[in-house]
Parts: structure tokens; sequence; C-alpha cells
């Protein structure tokens, strides 16, 4: 296929998990390449052999335990004969062993390996899915290594090293739990980086997703007007993405803002508003509607707001600012949608019981998952959920999930909820 393809003129990529040189047949494929002539680069990975026991702790090498390392295949281990690696001279070789693909025939290995002058004492580590969330480490020594159960993927440890335990990865406090994030994929990446990076597997399930309002005139309009608002009220880092981006798209710059204050609903908000270089005047004490009334002077009259808005939002805020006195124009910048189906990963998953926790971001997070399970008739009844404020919580709560991480009114944030997921689990 590579020659076929790079024939055409294309240029090929073929992407190898590991280093492709080592037992991943690259230099097979360079040798063909070659032999037609074609002109290849090699870029060097990791091999599995060293990174899966790094990420177990184990260093393959070490100062006075270890001065080399072997690394050989364990497909060609067979019970009678001579097979193609001479394991009985690898014993006397000494140093780290590092076997791959050899669980299958781990015994006749073993026996092999015993047979030629190791230890049956020696340290053994079978390290399974290295660097992924589901990793696991098998400690046993060469003598029982036939008798402990292994599964493919795994690399084989054989060695003193392979009693060492430098852990780092599997102590992280989130290692081995699975969570369902239900943002939508466009603003999901914040929390989904920072659950992996404390260990947890983290599976991607956006119950929302965001379209373009059904016509821009409103918008339009109001930005033709901007210079006779007093303030801008930003709810939200997407509403505060489509504005912006239509404000420029219809040729203006933040000069047009000349004269008019912005407020803000969160941090995340205010730091979005920061990134289109500009102030914010006031922030909301919480992440809620209520929280920025709370900061606006009792006595509005006279002042004209501007609310860009998605199609559907709480009126609470509106209200607010009208009875007070204030002139409010709202404007619709983007509609929220709920996609056709779930991952096919999550509801298998979920019928296992392995989901540990479903992260809620909003009210509509949590509807349309409902919706969306209840098409698939699964249940979810009681599943543990954390939410990022307290009126996300009330709705978890009225459609069944047990919230077991809530944050009040002063601490919602994306980083303040993965503070109190890993406080839920320690």
């Amino acid at each position: 296929m590579m020659v076929d393809l790079a024939q055409k003129g294309l240029m090929v990529v073929r992407l190898k998990g590991g280093d492709p040189i080592v037992f991943g047949r690259g230099g097979e494929e360079a040798e063909v390449l070659r032999d037609h002539e074609i002109p290849f680069e090699i870029v060097p990975g990791i091999t599995s052999a060293i990174a899966a026991p790094a990420y177990a702790g184990i260093p393959v090498t070490h100062r006075g335990v270890s001065p080399h390392v072997t690394i050989v295949t364990g497909t060609t281990a067979s019970l009678e004969g001579e097979g193609e690696v001479g394991w009985e001279g690898l014993a006397k070789v000494g140093g780290t062993l590092l076997i791959l693909m050899g669980t299958r025939k781990r015994s006749e290995i073993a026996r092999r390996l015993i047979a030629g002058g190791r230890s049956p004492e020696t340290p053994v580590a079978a390290v399974q899915w290295g660097s992924l969330p589901l990793q696991r480490t098998v400690r046993t020594t060469l003598g029982e290594m036939g008798t402990v159960e292994m599964t493919n993927p795994a690399v084989i440890v054989v060695g003193k090293v392979a009693a060492m335990d430098l852990d780092w990865f599997a102590s992280k406090p989130l290692f081995g739990r699975t969570i369902a994030v239900t943002r939508a994929r466009t603003q999901a990446s914040e929390l989904v980086h920072m659950l992996r990076a404390l260990g947890a597997q983290v599976l991607e399930v956006p119950t929302i997703a965001f379209a373009e309002p059904q016509n821009w005139c409103d918008v339009d309009c109001a930005i033709a007007d901007i210079h006779s608002f007093d303030w801008l009220v930003l709810t939200s880092t997407n509403g505060t993405d489509r504005f912006f981006e239509r404000l420029f798209k219809q040729g203006r710059d933040v000069r047009a803002l000349g004269g008019i204050k912005i407020a803000t609903i969160g941090a995340a908000t205010s730091a979005r508003v920061r990134e289109w270089h500009l102030s914010v005047d006031i922030e909301a004490a919480n992440r809620t509607s209520e929280g920025l009334l709370a900061a606006f002077d009792a006595d509005l009259s006279g002042q004209r707001f501007l609310l860009p808005c998605p199609e559907k939002s709480r009126d609470v805020l509106v209200n607010g600012l009208r009875d007070r006195g204030g002139e409010v124009r709202e404007v619709v910048v983007y509609k929220t949608v709920m996609p056709e189906c779930l991952p096919e990963k999550f509801l298998q998953l979920l019928k296992q019981d392995a989901i540990d926790l479903v992260a809620f971001t909003s009210s509509s997070t949590v509807l349309n998952l409902v919706s969306l399970l209840k098409k698939t008739r699964q249940n979810w009844n009681f599943l543990p959920a954390a939410c990022i404020g307290p009126i996300t919580s009330q709705t978890a709560v009225s459609q069944r999930f047990d919230v077991v991480v809530k944050l009040d009114e002063t601490s919602v944030s994306v980083s303040g909820l993965v503070k109190a997921i890993v406080a839920y689990f320690s």
C-alpha cells in the first residue's frame, strides 16, 4: 500500500505504536521502499519495551543492579526443538531481559531461562496496558511466572530491576478512575486534560454541541448600534467568542467598544474577554446570574444593556436588570443542539457499572444525557455525578443522579470541580 500510494505522488505516513524498528517491521518495510527507489524517512519512537516499565516505576537499567538490557520477542518460544531465540544463552547474559509478546508462552520461556542458569528466584514484572489508565503490574518470580495470570499487551521484565518500585504513575490521585465528561467537545479540553493529568481514564461524552443562530440579523443590528449601549454583559466563554467573532467579521475592532463597560459571569468568561484584549469592569462573585445581579447597583434607570445569549437561557438576569430600570437587549449568538447518540464505549462501560463518575457543567448537559439514555433504555439511576454549581446539582438530583461532588457558588470553576473530584476519591 505504501508503494502504491507513493508511486501516485502522495506523501505517506506509516504510523506505528512504540518504535517502528523495534519489532515493528519497520526495517522490512524500508527495504521494500528502497527496492522501489522510493525515498523515505524513519522517525524513531520510544519502544514500549522501555516505556511501559518506566510507567510502572521500573528502570530497565540501574547503576549497580543492571548494566545492560536485552529486548527479545516471546512469540518464537517453542515447546519442542530449537526456537529462533536461544533462551538458554540469554539466561547466561544476565542484566535485564525485556520480553515482548511473551505472555502466551511464558511457561516455556521461564523453563528455558531456568535451564540456562537463571535462578527461579529472579524477580519478574509484567506491565500490562502500559501508560494507560488501565495499567496493571503483575510481580512474581521466574519460577512462578508460568502460574501467574498475564495477558497482552504486556512487557515482561526479568531481572533484579523488576523488584524495584519507583511508582509515579499509578499513584496519581485519579489513577484507575473512569470519568465521563458531558461538556461540549469544543469546551471540554481543559477539564479533560486536567483529569487525565491526574491519572483518570476520561470518556468524552458530549451531550451538547453549538450551532449558529437561525440568522445574524439581530446581532448585526446591535453591533451597528453598539455605541448606544452602556454595558456589554457576557455570561459564557462560548457567547463571548461568538459575539466578538461577529463583531470583527463586521469590520469592527475593539475601538467600537470605546465607551462600553463589560460585565461577566465566571472567571473563565472573564479570562476569555481578556484574551480578546479587553478588560472586565464587573465580574459575578459566583458563577450565577444572581451573583452578577448582586454586583450591579440597585437603580439602573436609563442604562442600556446588550446581552449576547444562547437561544434558550434562564431569564433571571434579564428580568433582574429590567426590574431595576435597565433597558436590556438580548441577541442570540448561538444555539445548543443535542447529538444523535452517545459513544458506544460509554454505553458499554455503563452497562458494566464501570463508570466511576459523570461530570456535568450545566443543567442542559444533565437533561440531554438523560434524553439520550432513554433512547438506549439504559438505566442511570443513582449514577455518581459531579456538578459544577448548585443549579446543575439540583437538576441532576431531580433526574435521579447521585450527586457526590458539588460546588458552592464561591468555588464554581473547572479547576474547582477537579479539586473537588480529587477530594471525593481520596
